[in-house]
């Protein structure tokens, strides 16, 4: 469904609509709302001002028990998960249209509860989430199995089965987004889901799985349980009645689900953790000022929040200063301010803790190279965790904040003269989740793309996606695959059936 610009409504607009914003604190358990067991809550805060927008439960090992039992049982009654494809795809695609209908409501939840900017938030990622689980339940009754070729007087046939139990934990970057990837298409493939939301931005999932219900969906299918990564998310990882655990996050936590697959049921796991992800500038780049206007996006875009964000940025020497000049003059357009604000250039950032982050790496960028803009740590309204966007050049390929995962608005600028040496600074990377590139030259492009060690590489833009390409990485950004039919894979399992007479 079609929905107006977030800045069709202006700022007054939306601080009233924030004002009478009642989130669901509970955790949401075989289809009703529930206390965590042990009483235990914890604060949901708005990073742009400090306040306490509600205390949300803290789920633990005992609640991601019942969680997992609601879903067995769903999972075994057939409710969903032998329901006719037809009307799998009715239910996610209602699913779809209230996340529209209430796409207000729900930006303003992710704005309030992780500081992005609410216009990003209605305007790119509730669209996004509504499409997503409207085209993966049009593709539910489009999928079909395989017919072997056998000797005659047999036949075999290969279908695709749903695992079971899936576990999703998501990160708090894209709070609505990431439940989207994961949760829409395990629903398509017939399964249920325990889901466990970013402790710093559970509100969004919350008011989901009431959707869920109205749109149709059985109780018990999904599950929605806030909570933090070392109670919930690591009883979710080790509980052996889960089938296949799907996580998007830091790398360091992706290798912990490893581990507790192999000391649990050796359940599958997905991963889409970090990236440090390149961004070639060739001197032959036809319009200049729109890849400089693209880097900056590519980075500040979401406070820097985004784990495929164009942080590390090679330019061609010969354009390099020029360049520079155009980067630190775009970068003043996403100059933070209220989230609530659609003029705003940026939101804040998610918590204290990122905050204090994000500074210590401008601080050791100080040590290592040249600041050519941003740096500084405003208030707004004097309040909040905002962070300027951030320009460091005379970067050296081996300095940590051209290495390391700073998951803030901190752009690190390096210059290269030649397209090997391009394509060798790009690669020199533990991570291999995106990467982009600006030439003039189709040759250059195809020839480039194929050395770039990355699982998605963008020509003449930044960080492209859709809900028809596969998203994922190489190397420590992980092995799983979000979007596309190709998720789908991750959800189910290949049967076959032979039959002789």
């Amino acid at each position: 469904m079609n929905q107006p610009s977030a800045t069709v409504r202006g700022y007054a607009d939306w601080q009233r609509l924030a004002a009478d914003i009642s989130p669901r604190t509970h955790a949401h358990i075989g289809g009703r709302f529930t206390p965590a067991r042990s009483g235990k809550t914890f604060a949901a805060v708005n990073p742009a001002t400090g306040a306490v927008i509600a205390d949300v439960a803290a789920c633990e090992a005992a609640d991601i028990d019942d969680a997992v039992r609601a879903a067995r049982a769903a999972f075994e009654s057939g409710v969903w998960s032998r329901v006719a494809p037809a009307e799998r795809k009715r239910v996610l695609c209602r699913l779809g249209e209230l996340i529209a209908v209430h796409g207000a409501e729900l930006a303003l939840l992710d704005s309030l509860n992780m500081g992005k900017r609410v216009a990003d938030a209605f305007d790119i990622d509730v669209p996004a989430a509504s499409s997503l689980f409207c085209w993966y339940g049009e593709a539910v009754d489009k999928l079909s199995g395989e017919v072997a070729a056998t000797d005659p007087g047999n036949l075999a046939i290969v279908t695709r089965e749903p695992l079971g139990v899936v576990g999703a934990v998501v990160p708090w970057n894209f709070p609505l987004d990431m439940v989207a990837w994961k949760v829409a298409p395990a629903l398509a493939a017939g399964n249920s889901v325990v889901l466990k939301p970013a402790e710093q931005s559970p509100l969004s999932a919350l008011r989901l799985a009431e959707l869920a219900l109205e749109a149709g969906l059985p109780p018990g299918v999904l599950n929605v349980l806030p909570g933090f990564g070392e109670t919930a998310g690591r009883a979710l990882g080790l509980h052996p009645d889960v089938d296949v655990l799907a996580f998007t996050g830091s790398t360091a936590v992706g290798k912990k689900f490893l581990e507790y697959a192999g000391q649990s049921n050796m359940k599958q796991v997905w991963l889409e953790c970090g990236g440090k992800s390149p961004n070639l500038v060739f001197e032959d780049t036809d319009d200049l000022d729109l890849a400089a206007r693209k880097a900056c996006f590519g980075i500040f875009f979401n406070q820097g929040e985004v784990c495929s964000a164009n942080s590390r940025l090679l330019v061609q020497r010969s354009i390099h200063d020029a360049f520079v000049e155009r980067l630190v003059a775009h970068a003043r357009d996403f100059y933070p301010g209220d989230p609530l604000d659609p003029a705003s250039g940026m939101g804040a950032i998610v918590d204290q803790v990122q905050h204090a982050r994000v500074r210590e790496w401008i601080e050791r960028g100080r040590q290592s190279a040249t600041l050519a803009a941003g740096g500084g740590a405003p208030l707004v309204n004097g309040k909040g965790l905002f962070v300027e966007p951030t320009i460091f050049v005379d970067v050296k390929p081996g300095d940590a904040i051209a290495r390391d995962e700073i998951f803030g608005p901190v752009l690190s600028v390096l210059a290269f003269d030649t397209e090997d040496e391009a394509v060798q600074l790009a690669n020199d990377s533990i991570y291999g989740l995106a990467a982009s590139l600006w030439t003039g030259s189709l040759a250059r492009a195809h020839r480039v793309s194929g050395r770039l060690r990355a699982g998605t590489v963008s020509v003449n833009t930044v960080d492209a996606l859709s809900a028809q390409t596969p998203f994922g990485g190489f190397g420590q950004s992980g092995f799983g695959r979000d979007l596309s039919l190709h998720a789908l894979d991750k959800y189910t399992g290949l049967k076959t059936t032979w039959i002789t007479w």
